[in-house]
């Protein structure tokens, strides 16, 4: 059985280069609307990597699939 790295993980590179762009659009907004909806974003696309970290590093796999459904709430989140 062969397992992978946390950076070779196609899913957690996609979910790392969607924060990489929020961060760059966002920091081109003006001062209000970073300060308001721009943080709240910027928070919940970092987690969407940030989820599929911490659950790879589980142990079982309920707490993989787990953190795996954070990340889709945070997915959510950030496209809402």
């Amino acid at each position: 059985m062969s397992y992978y790295s946390l950076e070779d993980l196609e899913v957690y590179k996609l979910g790392e280069g969607f924060s990489d762009e929020i961060w760059v659009i966002v920091s081109g907004w003006d001062h209000f609307a970073k300060d308001t909806v721009g943080k709240q974003i910027v928070r919940s696309a970092d987690s969407i990597g940030a989820n599929i970290a911490e659950g790879y590093g589980r142990y079982h796999f309920k707490g993989n699939r787990n953190f795996c459904f954070f990340s889709r709430g945070s997915i959510l989140e950030t496209k809402g």
